[in-house]
């Protein structure tokens, strides 16, 4: 791959890349809520659907943050959207480093032919 190429290809990048307001890390889980007692829907092993959006902090400590029904669609789009953001800051930091491979190559003076 020529330099030329290679910064046309992290341009192409990042102008693809998603609005960083719309980004969220972390997982959807999908639980059921079974009551104890007192609830008819959770007697007949029903139970309650809740999603709930769980976020990893350093120290295995888990934030659980419960999502209305409303919520859920936008959520998962902003999941998407940093596993895009998350991939494509990948694919640039690559060819950046391809980049510093060549950029030697090409500085180098021309040699003399005796």
């Amino acid at each position: 791959m020529t330099r030329q190429q290679a910064v046309r290809k992290r341009d192409t990048l990042v102008a693809c890349l998603p609005e960083a307001r719309d980004i969220l890390r972390g997982s959807l889980l999908e639980r059921i809520i079974r009551h104890r007692q007192g609830c008819s829907k959770c007697e007949r092993g029903e139970g309650h659907p809740v999603s709930v959006l769980a976020v990893g902090y350093p120290g295995r400590r888990i934030r659980h943050i419960s999502l209305r029904r409303e919520q859920v669609a936008e959520v998962k789009r902003a999941l998407e959207n940093y596993q895009r953001l998350k991939a494509a800051i990948e694919e640039i930091c690559e060819l950046n480093q391809q980049l510093l491979r060549l950029e030697p190559e090409e500085s180098k003076p021309a040699r003399r032919v005796r």
